[in-house]
């Protein structure tokens, strides 16, 4: 008779996996995650886990980037449907209210909470550039409609896209903090009139 093996079992399920340790690492952040909260959460052993995913860097850059196709990929999208930066907006921070209060996953935005106190400076790196990324996606698309005549050309449009950005991690953080559905839609409404004060332009 065969000796055991110590593989991965038979009815490993990567992709399962990958999501099971996507939202550990949005539920308790890069730094609090450890192997054994990964094995735990996986139902397999420390060598199974890094025949599948890596070392712990490896597997969290991989849920991040399956975190943008499979639950944070909104905000681009609105930007490409949209027919103007405003209604982009208007879009990402309504369905940003609804994505960070879903039930049955953790809450708020994993880019913005998974790096919170972590001590690597490479995954603080990469989480940062990607909240950036969303800033100046919106400042290029505000920039579009003010060479387009949709906004005044005194627009500050960095300063305009930070704070939508700005909003956005809020939104995240009150959502972890209890905040529900109601509320975040409320907060999204209220920054959309802020967006049309004439103030936006200075």
């Amino acid at each position: 008779m065969a000796p055991p093996t110590r593989g991965r079992p038979r009815s490993f399920d990567r992709d399962a996996a990958l999501d099971k340790a996507l939202r550990l690492f949005w539920r308790q952040g890069y730094e609090a995650t450890s192997i054994s909260d990964l094995t735990g959460e996986l139902g397999i052993g420390a060598p199974s886990l890094y025949a599948a995913f890596g070392d712990k860097k490896q597997l969290f850059d991989e849920t991040v980037t399956a975190y943008g196709a499979r639950y944070g990929g909104f905000a681009a999208r609105a930007l490409a449907e949209e027919p103007t930066a405003r209604a982009a907006v208007a879009r990402t921070l309504r369905e940003a209210a609804i994505e960070y209060t879903t039930p049955g996953q953790p809450g708020g935005c994993m880019v913005i909470s998974a790096g919170i106190n972590t001590t690597n400076a490479e995954v603080a790196a990469r989480l940062e550039r990607m909240r950036n990324a969303n800033v100046d996606a919106f400042e290029q698309r505000i920039r579009a409609d003010m060479a387009a005549g949709t906004l005044p050309a005194q627009t500050n449009a960095a300063a305009l896209a930070r704070y939508v950005g700005t909003v956005m991690q809020g939104m995240s953080q009150s959502a972890r903090d209890g905040a529900d559905r109601a509320e975040l839609l409320t907060v999204a409404e209220l920054a959309l009139r802020a967006w049309d004060e004439p103030a936006a332009g200075g």
